[in-house]
């Protein structure tokens, strides 16, 4: 016998989830059916919510509920050093480190050639006009240590290399407390390219 209708529409709305698989799915539709049904309210409403409500700012390309979103807004914030990533996620996880003070722009995406994603796929346009605009005096780049993030870092080099704007990037390296037995060979020759003098 297999699950009503509703429950394994549930399972399959599940599944859609990145890292859900069928087991976690059913779990996961299974205890729904556990939920206070003030909470399954707020949940749909929540789900509606994110796809009513959510847009993206129209300065910086991060998630907003309104035209620019709070980091934009907040005049307190350093306004000539933008920070470049690719994804809205990292934006998050700068703010929780709370020693970044600077402004934002997400490309959200990388060039990635072999996934036809070229220059004027991503939010490059936009970072040109407010360095531009904004008076920007740095660029700071802070995108996913592969390929594609070293594909991008470098074409936004040379295309604001005319411009008056300090360009740096964040390290990359052997993360603290690493074991070097661990440690990949690309991170580990980042890290050997990347070294820094201590006298």
């Amino acid at each position: 016998m297999n699950y009503p209708q509703t429950i394994r529409n549930l399972i399959e709305c599940y599944k859609k989830l990145p890292g859900i698989g069928e087991k976690t799915a059913e779990r996961l539709a299974l205890a729904t059916l556990n939920i206070d049904q003030e909470i399954i309210h707020l949940f749909s409403n929540s789900l509606l919510d994110s796809k009513t409500k959510i847009r993206r700012c129209v300065r910086c390309n991060h998630l907003s509920e309104n035209e620019e979103c709070d980091i934009c807004l907040d005049k307190s914030r350093i306004q000539n050093v933008i920070c470049v990533v690719d994804d809205p996620k990292n934006v998050i996880t700068f703010e929780k480190i709370g020693s970044y003070r600077g402004k934002y722009h997400v490309l959200n995406g990388l060039i990635s050639p072999l996934d036809g994603i070229g220059p004027e796929d991503i939010h490059l346009n936009s970072l040109l006009h407010r360095i531009e605009k904004e008076n920007i005096s740095e660029i700071i780049l802070a995108l996913k240590p592969s390929i594609e993030g070293e594909t991008t870092n470098l074409y936004i080099s040379k295309v604001l290399s005319g411009m008056p704007v300090k360009i740096t990037k964040i390290a990359h390296g052997i993360p603290m407390g690493a074991d070097m037995d661990y440690v990949d060979l690309m991170t580990l020759e980042t890290a050997l390219d990347n070294r820094t003098e201590l006298t």
